[in-house]
């Protein structure tokens, strides 16, 4: 980091990471779609999900956040690379919840990120969910109220 702006571009895209899992733990929706690009992507190759617009990510949260009786993601930084406008990074995910159907879920995963400097600052280009640890042990843990 040589300078002021990059300095300055790392931490809003880190914000803007922050933004993503903040708003899907709050079904945020419309906040959510809009951490995107118009025509951003948000793929999750393992759950067959390739949403390709805002409006298709922002129905696409909204069906996926349904199907859990509760949810809770711990994202981490990881890197960041700028170059101008756009800059492509990693932040690694550790997730688990519990389905309606009472099955349960925890994973380990890398988000494999493109970025875009937007005139409302800067936005996800792409969002790819590579999981690498999945585990579907019951959880032996409740959920609080606030968790639903």
């Amino acid at each position: 980091m040589s300078n002021f702006q990059d300095i300055a571009d790392r931490v809003e895209i880190e914000a803007l990471r922050g933004e993503f899992t903040d708003a899907g733990m709050m079904r945020d929706y419309d906040r959510f779609a809009a951490l995107f690009t118009p025509d951003g992507v948000w793929r999750i190759p393992d759950a067959n999900v390739d949403f390709g617009s805002r409006e298709e990510i922002r129905a696409g949260i909204e069906r996926l956040q349904s199907l859990w009786e509760y949810f809770v993601q711990n994202t981490h930084p990881g890197t960041i690379q700028v170059d101008g406008d756009t800059a492509i990074g990693r932040a690694y995910v550790a997730e688990f919840g519990r389905f309606r159907d009472g099955s349960s879920h925890q994973n380990y995963s890398i988000y494999h990120d493109r970025y875009q400097r937007t005139s409302d600052g800067w936005r996800f280009a792409e969002r790819v969910y590579e999981v690498r640890y999945t585990d579907d042990t019951p959880l032996a843990g409740t959920a609080s109220g606030s968790l639903h």
